[in-house]
C-alpha cells in the first residue's frame, strides 16, 4: 500500500439535479452546497445529496474531480471567473491521477472507496461553463466511486492510500476508450 498526500479543496452536495445526462431540457433549479465536512455512508452516498441511496450498489455514491484538471481547463479556455462547483462533483481533490483509481479499492483518511468508473461529462459543460469545456473534459470528467466504509471527509490535507503505484505525472491525462462519448 502506498500513501499519497492529497488536498481536499471542496466538498459539495446538491438536493436535486440541475444537469443530468445529455437532456435537451433546461437546467433544473438545484444549486450545489459547499460543506467543510461531509459524511460518506457505506453503500448509500452522502446524506442530503441527490444520489444518496439511489439504488443498491450504485456506482456514483460519491464523485471526485481533479483540481489540477479544473485549473488546466481554465488555462485552456483562458478563463479566470468560473467556479469548480459547476462540475457538480462531490469532492474536489488534488495530488493523484483519479483515472488510475478506476477498478481499484483505495482509502482517503480511512474511508474505503472503490473506483467504479469515469464520470462522463455531459453536453451541459459547454452551455453552463464555457464553449470547449465538454470536449476538453472527455476522459477526465472525474471518478465515480462506491463507498465501502463510512466516515467523515473534511476539506484540507489528507492521505490517499492506493494498492498500486500511481503515476503522478499523469494527473491531468485523459483516459481513452471506446465507451467515451
Amino acid at each position: 500500500m502506498i500513501t499519497y498526500p492529497v488536498v481536499i479543496h471542496h466538498l459539495f452536495t446538491s438536493a436535486g439535479h440541475a444537469y443530468f445526462g445529455n437532456s435537451t431540457s433546461e437546467p433544473g433549479p438545484h444549486a450545489m452546497t459547499s460543506h467543510p465536512s461531509v459524511f460518506l455512508e457505506v453503500g448509500k452516498g452522502i446524506p442530503g445529496d441527490r444520489f444518496y441511496n439511489r439504488k443498491p450498489d450504485y456506482s456514483g455514491q460519491v464523485t471526485l474531480f481533479s483540481m489540477e484538471v479544473y485549473h488546466e481547463l481554465l488555462v485552456h479556455l483562458k478563463l479566470t471567473d468560473r467556479s469548480p462547483e459547476f462540475f457538480r462533483r462531490n469532492v474536489l481533490i488534488s495530488g493523484v491521477p483519479l483515472n488510475e483509481l478506476i477498478g481499484l479499492e483505495f482509502e482517503i483518511n480511512g474511508i474505503r472507496l472503490s473506483g467504479s468508473g469515469h464520470c462522463t461529462p455531459c453536453r451541459w459543460m459547454d452551455d453552463g461553463f464555457a464553449p470547449g469545456a465538454w470536449t476538453f473534459l472527455k476522459g477526465r470528467g472525474g471518478l465515480r466511486c462506491r463507498i465501502l466504509s463510512s466516515g467523515y471527509l473534511s476539506t484540507g490535507p489528507a492521505n490517499l492510500i492506493s494498492p498500486v503505484h500511481l503515476n503522478l505525472n499523469q494527473v491531468t491525462d485523459p483516459i481513452e476508450g471506446p465507451s467515451l462519448p
